[in-house]
């Protein structure tokens, strides 16, 4: 054997093994999926260590494939099993804590959820998206179904656990002006579910605070989880609405945009808007992507990721509208600069706010 054919089978051997791992990881995911739509963990949690007879009753499903999931749940190890050796319908599987605070748990900066969620989201979406790769057209978020959801259980955890407790006051005057009065103005763009404007609100109880969208499902998502967490329409609002709406020119000391910038098909304009909502003094803080300051293959980790994620949504979503600059998920530090020097921000500024996958900017009128 030369050593050129070595190689060659050394490339295609490494390349088996990843898809493989992949495949795994893959069926991992569905499998997950199919636990979270049936209600499965949410059973095995409150119900403590089950047979598949017992599951089937208790999340109301058919008992064989009851046993089938239980089974693979702790081949692949996510369940525990008491017995391998007892009769199919006589073993107890159990829900280990930690993996139930990572399934079930929204409110944990641990949580899963958002991962499967969101790659059946993007499977279901396919035939879609392969259409737009051929004609060149976007791919809107009410095309890809459930992904409203997998992107609010995604950063849910991090705005509630984080946003006022440890990014906001890593900027001292911007947390000094939310901290005191008169009540401080705050516009979140592209809000989405609500959850950044949410924690703002109360993480700063003096201020005020207008959560904007053009999503009606996300606005409607938003109000409803307002609600829910107890925080009133004194301090804050949730709007179907752009940042170009004439009557909001000048009004706010903060506004904030995050992990939206590259979803945009004109960011140059959107972010000359938020601009223009600036009180004297106020400033913009934008939070997108921590990908590498430039192109570099093989990439890491989070490099990958962010493909991933660019490949099937955002890419795809950020060319509904066209014209559009098409930026895609892999928005780099020179990129936003870039956006906010043509926008009109004289000031701009990458904040030492450590985060696994979120870059932080200041941008200054």
């Amino acid at each position: 054997m030369t050593l050129t054919s070595e190689r060659h089978v050394e490339q295609r051997d490494a390349l088996l093994g990843r898809v493989l791992d992949a495949t795994l990881g893959a069926f991992d995911l569905l499998a997950i999926h199919l636990g979270l739509d049936l209600g499965l963990y949410e059973a095995l949690a409150s119900g403590g260590p089950t047979t598949a007879p017992d599951l089937a009753g208790r999340a109301r499903i058919d008992a064989r494939y009851a046993r089938e999931w239980l089974e693979q749940q702790a081949v692949t190890g996510i369940l525990t099993v008491d017995d391998v050796a007892a009769p199919p319908d006589e073993r107890r599987y159990s829900l280990p804590a930690g993996h139930a605070e990572a399934l079930l748990d929204l409110d944990s900066l641990g949580s899963v959820q958002s991962m499967p969620r969101s790659i059946v989201s993007a499977a279901r979406a396919l035939p879609t998206i392969v259409a737009a790769y051929r004609s060149g057209d976007g791919v809107g978020w009410a095309d890809y179904p459930g992904l409203i959801e997998a992107q609010e259980v995604a950063n849910r955890p991090a705005f509630k656990h984080l946003l006022s407790q440890a990014w906001l006051p890593a900027i001292p005057d911007v947390e000094a002006r939310l901290r005191s009065a008169p009540p401080a103005r705050v516009a979140d763009l592209a809000c989405g579910a609500g959850w950044s404007s949410i924690a703002l609100a109360r993480g700063y109880p003096l201020a005020h605070v207008d959560g904007l969208d053009i999503d009606p499902e996300s606005i409607e998502r938003a109000r409803r989880n307002a609600v829910a967490e107890g925080v009133g329409e004194d301090r804050l609002r949730f709007h179907l609405s752009d940042a170009s709406q004439p009557d909001l020119a000048g009004r706010y000391d903060l506004v904030t945009i995050f992990e939206a910038v590259h979803d945009l098909s004109q960011p140059v304009q959107v972010l000359a808007a938020a601009r223009r909502l600036l009180a004297p003094g106020g400033t913009v803080i934008v939070a997108d992507e921590k990908v590498a300051e430039s192109f570099t293959a093989p990439g890491d980790e989070i490099e990958r990721l962010m493909y991933g994620y660019s490949l099937v949504f955002c890419l795809a979503n950020g060319l509904v509208d066209k014209p559009s600059v098409g930026t895609g998920t892999v928005i780099r530090p020179e990129t936003l600069r870039t956006y906010a020097t043509a926008a009109g921000f004289t000031g701009f500024a990458i904040l030492p706010i450590e985060h696994d996958t979120f870059r932080f900017y200041r941008l200054d009128p």
